[in-house]
């Protein structure tokens, strides 16, 4: 098995073997915490060869710099079945979160794991933006 893009976008859809990623990005800039994500997905293309066909597990989750699991567990299975003809098939795999919070600033990572192997990590930075002062109007 091969990852091809492990990404966090803004929403992403995939239908007729194509995957669609809009807004990906690895920084939040927040004005306040805890910041609350309002909508985003977890986007994973994976290359299974012919000897992978079968049902694969997998699992995300979200970490933050002290090894706390901070957002959803999200678990999911994706099917093999390789076609005539071909000896390697991608599987597309979007995982919608809704309202993803982060209690403080900082370093978080987002784990990829296949059949409870780690496959790939993907680093979110998280970033609280001071309020710029008040500047006097122009008279």
């Amino acid at each position: 098995m091969e990852i091809e893009a492990f990404l966090l976008c803004d929403c992403a859809t995939a239908g007729g073997g194509k995957l669609n990623v809009l807004g990906a990005f690895d920084v939040i800039w927040a004005k306040q915490m805890p910041a609350i994500h309002p909508a985003c997905a977890v986007v994973t293309r994976a290359r299974f060869s012919k000897i992978e066909e079968g049902t694969h597990e997998v699992r995300i989750t979200i970490i933050d710099e002290d090894g706390n699991i901070v957002g959803p567990d999200l678990k999911d299975a994706v099917s093999v079945t390789m076609p005539p003809n071909q000896d390697s098939v991608a599987r597309n795999l979007i995982l919608n979160i809704h309202g993803l919070r982060f209690n403080k600033p900082g370093q978080y990572r987002i784990d990829l794991s296949i059949n409870n192997q780690q496959a790939a990590t993907l680093p979110i930075k998280v970033f609280l933006v001071k309020k710029s002062p008040q500047l006097p109007e122009n008279n």
